[in-house]
């Protein structure tokens, strides 16, 4: 008997979910869907596209011109698990009507890269892997010198980048990052806030649970919409990407996400390294950040030398930030800041 009432009870508690509804979606949001999924999906990678030899792991990497005179490169390092064509492609506009030339690459593990089906707990990669798997992207582009932007994961790659390879390193731009994560003397994400931020999530898990393309469109653009921000959620654009990630590249890659977890934990901590960079750094971290608490974004301003920070009263760990514009102007005015005025692009391999 009382396994039925489990059982009974746990059918009740799916049907509760999957009627619970979440953020109130763009009007139109299902028309736009349904036309995208009739055909072909198009205009997702819009620049230069190919593979990188890192090793024996091959990054997919696409390089996107600049709307005018190039200043320079910006190589952008995306967070935990993710694929880099997740950046917003507002902040991709943004980068490259201000003169850079914008490099996302797929970690290891995501997107259209190596998939790493032979990894193991016992054999892992480091984070130090993963920066020269963004040192061979700007090989391949014969890029001498780029500046380095990493979100969360991607800051601690950044780190790595600016640590070992100080030479190939414009600037620093670190949002919502830390130098070592899985130091006890730092705060660590905070239990209740996360409960919370949780359980209003509950009602976008319907969607995964309902399954299908659409439902998948509609779990990502409900995020975006609860997340809120300065301008209307673009639901053409996050349809294509998420379709175009969902047909051409396999989605999202649990394993991934667990290989990127044990890279963090098997690599060293950075804050006996961070006295050596000498890169211009711009540290950018939310105070409702109940991941990474903003006591991570402080204490790795504090110690990379010349280092400023950017600290915003609204934000979580979440990306792109509620006042996204305020955010991208300081990002901008930080390179133009860090740039000689000459393009650092080369046009052969660096020595």
């Amino acid at each position: 008997m009382r396994k039925w009432v489990v059982l009974a009870t746990a059918v009740l508690g799916l049907a509760v979910l999957v009627a619970w509804r979440g953020p109130r979606l763009p009007p139109g949001t299902d028309r736009t869907i349904a036309r995208i999924r009739s055909g072909p999906v198009t205009g997702v990678v819009i620049g230069e596209s190919g593979y990188a030899q890192s090793g024996e792991v091959r990054i997919w990497f696409e390089s996107i011109a600049p709307v005018d005179v190039e200043k320079g490169v910006v190589l952008l390092n995306i967070a935990l698990g993710a694929s880099s064509l997740y950046w917003p492609p507002a902040f991709l506009r943004a980068l490259s009507a201000a003169g850079y030339r914008v490099v996302r690459y797929d970690q290891r593990g995501t997107g259209a890269s190596s998939r790493m089906p032979d990894w193991m707990r016992q054999h892992p990669y480091s984070l130090i892997d993963m920066a020269s798997d963004a040192i061979a992207v700007l090989d391949e582009l014969r890029i001498a010198r780029a500046h380095m932007l990493g979100l969360s994961l991607g800051g601690f790659i950044a780190q790595e980048i600016a640590i070992g390879y100080p030479e190939r390193v414009q600037s620093l731009t670190l949002l919502s990052t830390s130098a070592d994560p899985t130091d006890a003397s730092m705060p660590g994400p905070r239990a209740w806030p996360l409960i919370k931020s949780a359980i209003a999530g509950l009602p976008l898990l319907r969607y995964r649970l309902l399954g299908g393309e659409t439902n998948l469109v509609r779990e990502l653009l409900a995020g975006l919409v609860a997340q809120g921000g300065d301008d209307p959620v673009d639901v053409e654009e996050w349809t294509r990407i998420v379709l175009y990630d969902r047909r051409e590249r396999g989605g999202f890659n649990l394993r991934a996400l667990r290989q990127h977890q044990v890279a963090v934990a098997v690599t060293r901590s950075r804050y006996p390294l961070l006295g050596t960079i000498t890169a211009p750094t711009l540290v950018i971290h939310g105070a409702e950040d109940t991941f990474l608490p903003i006591e991570h974004g402080r204490r790795l301003a504090a110690a990379i030398p010349s280092a400023s920070g950017m600290w915003l009263e609204d934000a979580g760990h979440t990306f792109p930030y509620p006042d996204m514009r305020a955010v991208t102007s300081a990002i901008t005015d930080h390179l133009d800041a860090s740039d000689p005025g000459v393009p650092d692009s080369a046009h052969g391999r660096p020595d």
